[in-house]
């Protein structure tokens, strides 16, 4: 049976909101979290950014089934991967068999910030299979040296790790990434359901490792007012193809959005009161292959989301 999540958007919510949507999250019979590590916003109508790793502190000692992962960090330039190796083993140790450390290889929006060159795509993947393999390798205990391509580490050691290291989960959207996450995930995390990709990854190792899908929605009470607070808050689902890894800033989005119409968004999300539309959206992933979908709620009214799913999707869905 597929797993129903709930999102945890950093862009749009401080930490002591996110802690306390995750509490009722759990209580509302969602299962997981997926929560989202950035350093800047999308676009500044969003109006947050809280550092993931605080805020997965809190949920740990909020929550007591919750499971929750990143969704996603990058592992390779804003981070070092050891220092993400530690970060995770840490969190992982707070929420025993709770959390699972989801990668991916980025955006230029949050990667430059500190002056460093974004990378062209084949070798932000190369970096990202070495991080991973760093990150695991500080994961197996004792001092541990490393000297890559991309990365080193000399003598270090990682004291404080759980009875039960956290998995981790790639993110893919192409041919290329899909192979990667197949290979060397223990997981896939995606934003769409793309059948073949799915695929892709089940064929380069993936085969029977969980499938993470993340859809997004906007409720509110009534379908305009949805479309509305969507093309004004989350106009991204309409900016196409690779322009979300490579705009540099929120104001970079912005103008991008500006191109983004009403009906680009109403074409892509489940907007409104309707529960049958927000389940076809979770359904369409399901009919893909994904046995986890976690639920983005675009918007301030995450308690009223929270309240509509636990009376009237999530009893038709599990």
């Amino acid at each position: 049976m597929t797993e129903i999540g709930y999102k945890l958007s950093s862009e749009e919510h401080g930490g002591r909101d996110l802690v306390r949507y995750a509490k009722l999250a759990e209580e509302a019979g969602f299962t997981f979290g997926v929560i989202s590590d950035h350093f800047h916003p999308w676009i500044d109508e969003q109006g947050h950014s809280p550092f993931v790793w605080s805020v997965i502190g809190g949920i740990a000692q909020a929550t007591e089934r919750f499971k929750l992962g990143t969704g996603v960090t990058c592992p390779t330039i804003r981070f070092h991967p050891g220092l993400v190796a530690q970060a995770a083993a840490t969190s992982a140790e707070m929420m025993p068999g709770r959390f699972f450390l989801g990668v991916g290889s980025g955006e230029n929006l949050n990667e430059h910030v500190f002056g460093d060159r974004w990378p062209p795509a084949d070798l932000r993947l190369e970096m990202l299979e070495e991080a991973i393999e760093v990150i695991r390798l500080l994961w197996e205990g004792g001092t541990k040296t490393h000297r890559g391509k991309h990365y080193t580490v000399e003598n270090a050691r990682i004291y404080t790790l759980p009875d039960e290291l956290p998995p981790i989960y790639v993110a893919a959207a192409g041919e290329k990434a899909a192979k990667l996450a197949g290979g060397v995930g223990d997981g896939y995390v995606g934003v769409a359901p793309d059948k073949e990709t799915i695929e892709t990854f089940n064929k380069a190792g993936g085969r029977g490792k969980p499938l993470y899908g993340e859809v997004t929605v906007c409720y509110a009470k009534d379908r305009g007012e949805a479309l509305k607070l969507a093309k004004e808050t989350w106009p991204l689902v309409g900016i196409p193809g690779e322009l979300g890894q490579e705009l540099r800033t929120p104001a970079h989005f912005s103008q991008a959005a500006e191109n983004v119409s009403e009906s680009d968004i109403s074409e892509k999300l489940a907007l409104g009161p309707d529960p049958d539309d927000h389940i076809s959206s979770i359904r369409e992933f399901i009919d893909a292959g994904y046995d986890h979908v976690f639920v983005h709620q675009i918007g301030p009214d995450q308690e009223g989301f929270i309240r509509f799913y636990e009376d009237q999707v999530l009893p038709k869905l599990l």
